[in-house]
């Protein structure tokens, strides 16, 4: 078996300001464009894919995509193919702007599996006063992880049934949750996007105007290294009137930001209660959604706000929508990661925050650039809107103990509320009871190669 990148048929570009776009061809005996044509060819013929092979290997894919797809428009056959895209070394905020997309699928590098001592950081505006803020963030995690897990420790003293190295691992996932909050936005990170070639060209045709100049350039790389994989199928033709559009309201309405957002409300229900039917709701057993059909009773719609780091975490659900959020200093950050720490850690670090808060603020540069030298536990105003399925899905999955307490705080807050105002349909929550007891199989939930 072919074990390294070379050996591998793979397609890379360059970020121009640092990264790398990867694309493997996993497909090697049928790629993703012929298993396009193939699918392709099964709606307009009953002569069945051995068939239909016959005329992939006597015609190829090549004309078909060119036409068919990319000519033609026939934008449901690139619906057929797939790829996976690998994306490293960009800044945790390129990571959201790909995934905030009703259909992504992927995964994207922890930060309890990231040694932050080391990683880049990403200091856009390229001046002395940018890096020194960035270091600073980098130098208090560092010099507090030790102190702290040894807090940890003495907090939640390891059973003498438990094993030891899981317990360790536990204690080090709590104290990266922890620490997390003090990381800038601006921390490289790596991601993964599979993703079929229509919604892949859909989605760059968003990104490459983008406000921020990272996440243009991004994908101006995704989509060459796109071109060199698949070159029938990224030529598509360019509507100057969609690209001034979209420019637009990505440069106008893109981000969402109140900074008076409650902490919690439920700012919108026009759930007709008349097509819930109270057994359907009732019998459902735990770890069962419920039936999809149900999001034509209307939706549900909340705002409250969330630090960024657990808003990296709830972005990920394809249930609801959510509008991307700006970072910003002014809503606050989140007294949780401060409460985590030991006293002497935390007056240093309510120093910290003022200090580094002042010298962000007194940077001559957007907004939008400002968001790289923030700290992710700076709360973000959120909104999420969607149908009943989808919001008791979220409420449950994350009102667990394995879930981020600051998320899990939200997702309580969304379930009590679901119940207070569909318990008399019949809406039954399978919400854990003990919300924020220690548990060492936390530590469990790593991915090893054995």
């Amino acid at each position: 078996m072919n074990n390294k990148l070379e050996d591998l048929k793979h397609y890379i570009t360059e970020i121009d300001d640092g990264g790398k776009i990867i694309i493997l061809d996993t497909g090697a005996i049928i790629g993703p464009e012929s298993s396009a044509m193939l699918q392709a060819l099964h709606s307009r013929s009953t002569g069945g894919l051995e068939n239909h092979l016959k005329i992939l290997a006597e015609k190829g894919s090549e004309n078909f995509m060119k036409n068919f797809y990319v000519g033609y428009g026939h934008k449901s056959i690139g619906d057929c193919g797939s790829t996976s895209i690998f994306i490293e070394g960009v800044s945790l905020l390129v990571a959201k702007a790909i995934q905030d997309w009703p259909l992504y699928s992927g995964q994207e590098s922890s930060t309890r599996y990231i040694d932050f001592q080391v990683q880049p950081f990403k200091n856009p505006i390229n001046t002395i006063e940018g890096k020194e803020i960035l270091e600073t963030w980098r130098k208090f995690y560092s010099e507090s992880m030790e102190e702290t897990k040894q807090s940890l420790k003495k907090r939640f003293p390891r059973d003498e049934t438990e094993n030891e190295n899981i317990y360790n691992k536990a204690i080090n996932a709590r104290a990266f949750d922890t620490l997390r909050g003090f990381l800038p936005a601006g921390a490289t990170t790596n991601l993964a996007w599979h993703t079929n070639l229509r919604q892949a060209a859909d989605k760059i045709m968003i990104l490459r105007h983008s406000p921020m100049k990272e996440v243009r350039n991004v994908a101006k790389a995704i989509e060459e290294t796109l071109k060199k994989a698949y070159p029938n199928s990224f030529n598509h033709e360019i509507f100057s009137t969609t690209e001034e559009y979209n420019k637009y309201w990505m440069e106008t309405d893109y981000y969402y930001h109140n900074p008076n957002c409650s902490k919690f409300e439920m700012t919108n229900n026009s759930i007709n209660t008349n097509l819930l039917k109270k057994d359907i709701l009732e019998k459902r057993p735990l770890k069962t959604e419920l039936p999809k059909y149900l999001s034509e009773a209307g939706t549900i719609q909340f705002e409250f706000t969330l630090d960024f780091g657990s808003f990296r975490d709830l972005q990920r659900h394809r249930s609801v929508s959510q509008r991307m959020p700006l970072l910003t200093t002014e809503i606050g950050f989140e007294d949780w990661y401060l409460d985590e720490l030991p006293s002497e850690i935390k007056l240093k670090a309510e120093t910290l925050l003022k200090l580094q808060s002042e010298k962000i603020n007194n940077l001559k540069i957007s907004k939008e650039a400002k968001q790289y030298y923030i700290p992710m536990g700076y709360k973000i105003s959120n909104r999420l809107t969607g149908g009943l399925p989808g919001i008791v899905y979220i409420a449950e999955l994350r009102a667990t103990h394995f879930v981020h307490p600051t998320l899990r705080s939200v997702a309580k807050m969304i379930a009590d509320k679901l119940s207070e105002t569909f318990g008399k349909n019949g809406l039954i929550l399978h919400i854990e009871k003990e919300m924020d007891r220690f548990d060492i199989k936390r530590g469990e939930h790593d991915i090893v190669l054995k």
